[in-house]
C-alpha cells in the first residue's frame, strides 16, 4: 500500500469520462493509500505521471459544480497532506469567436491575459441596465511554478509542435476498450451553428438528425492545414459558475466582454483556496446543440496535455513549493 506523505500533486476530475481518461495516462499505477482520513469520502487512483507521484481523485457520481470540487478538494488535503500544486483536467464548451478559432478537442489551458484572471466566475456580480456585466469576484491565479511550465511547454510546442494525438493513439492502442468512447470522433461531426439557430427542448433525437447540416445554419470554417497543430492549444479565461452553458448568445456576449474561451462547472470553487491549474478540452460549443460525441476525446486531450505539463515540472520544484494544507491554515 502507498503512502499519503509520499505525493506531491493532486489531479482533480469532475466526471467518470475525465477520471478514466486520467487514468489512461499514468506512467505508474500505485496500491491504495494505506491510510484515509475519517471523514475522506474520495475515490483515489494513485501513480506515477513522469517523476511525480500523484493523486486523481473524482467528483461522487451525479455531483457537480463549485462546491463539489471545493469538497473533493478538501478531503484530500486531509488524506495527502503534502500535496504541493494541484491541476483540473478534463472538459468544457468552447466559446469560438472570430479572435479564437476553438475547435471540438482542442485544449483550453487557463491563464491570465490583459489584467483578467486564469478562471472567471460569471454568476458572481451583477448587471446594470444598458451596461455590460460587471464582475465583483476576482479569483485567484494558478501558482507561478505551474505558469511558468505553461510558459515554457508552448515555446517548445510553438518551436517543434506537440505530438498529443500520437500519444493518445498510443494509449488507445493498448486499451482498445476505450476506443470505441475515446477515439477522436470524424471530423464532419464538428458542427458549430449560428447562435440564433437553437436545437429543439422536445426532442431526444440526434443533432444532426434534427438540426442537420444547412451552411446557412452554420458557421463555416476553414479546414486546419497540416501545418497547424491539430488539437490546438489556447491560453485565456475559462468561465465558471454552478450552471451548465447552454445559450450561444449568453455565451457571445460573455466571451465578447470578458475575452473568454471556454465555459465549465468547478473551477471557481477551487482557485480562491487551491492552487490550481484549470485544463480543459473542448467537447461542446456551450449551446443547445449539446451531446457527448466528444467528451471521450476531448478528455484525452485534456489530460494528454496534463501529462506533458507536468513532465516538464522537476520534482525538486514541486517540493520547494508550500504544502496547500499549510496554505489555508495560514489563511
Amino acid at each position: 500500500m502507498s503512502k499519503p506523505q509520499d505525493y506531491t500533486v493532486g489531479w482533480i476530475c469532475a466526471v467518470t469520462t475525465e477520471y478514466v481518461a486520467a487514468r489512461a495516462f499514468l506512467d505508474e499505477v500505485h496500491a491504495g493509500p494505506i491510510y484515509v482520513s475519517e471523514h475522506d469520502c474520495n475515490d483515489y487512483t494513485l501513480g506515477k505521471v513522469g517523476q511525480h507521484n500523484v493523486i486523481i481523485a473524482v467528483l461522487p457520481d451525479g455531483e457537480y459544480g463549485i462546491d463539489s470540487a471545493a469538497g473533493v478538494a478538501k478531503d484530500m488535503l486531509h488524506t495527502f497532506p503534502n500535496v504541493r500544486i494541484g491541476l483540473m483536467v478534463g472538459i468544457g464548451g468552447g466559446a469560438p469567436s472570430r479572435n479564437h478559432d476553438i475547435r471540438l478537442g482542442d485544449i483550453v489551458v487557463g491563464s491570465p491575459r490583459d489584467g483578467k484572471g486564469s478562471v472567471f466566475q460569471y454568476d458572481f456580480g451583477k448587471t446594470i441596465q444598458d451596461q455590460s456585466f460587471r464582475q465583483t469576484r476576482f479569483l485567484d491565479q494558478p501558482p507561478t511554478l505551474l505558469r511558468t511550465a505553461v510558459s515554457g511547454l508552448r515555446a517548445q510546442y510553438e518551436d517543434s509542435g506537440h505530438r498529443l494525438e500520437e500519444t493518445i493513439g498510443n494509449i488507445l492502442e493498448k486499451k482498445q476498450r476505450l476506443q470505441r468512447k475515446y477515439k477522436r470522433p470524424d471530423p464532419s461531426s464538428d458542427r458549430l451553428y449560428q447562435a440564433s439557430f437553437t436545437h429543439p427542448s422536445n426532442t431526444e433525437a440526434g443533432c444532426l438528425a434534427i438540426c442537420g447540416d444547412d451552411p446557412s445554419n452554420l458557421i463555416l470554417r476553414r479546414d486546419r492545414t497540416e501545418m497547424e497543430d491539430n488539437p490546438a492549444i489556447h491560453y485565456g479565461t475559462i468561465a465558471s459558475a454552478n450552471q451548465l452553458m447552454k445559450d450561444a448568445k449568453k455565451r457571445d456576449t460573455l466571451a465578447r466582454e470578458m475575452d473568454i474561451l471556454c465555459f465549465e462547472m468547478e473551477a471557481a470553487g477551487l482557485m480562491n483556496h487551491f492552487p490550481f491549474l484549470v485544463i480543459r478540452g473542448i467537447c461542446d460549443y456551450s449551446d443547445s446543440h449539446k451531446n457527448k460525441e466528444w467528451q471521450g476525446y476531448a478528455a484525452m486531450a485534456a489530460a494528454a496535455y496534463a501529462k506533458d505539463l507536468l513532465c516538464r515540472i522537476i520534482p525538486t520544484r514541486v517540493e520547494a513549493e508550500k504544502k496547500i494544507s499549510d496554505i489555508l491554515s495560514s489563511g
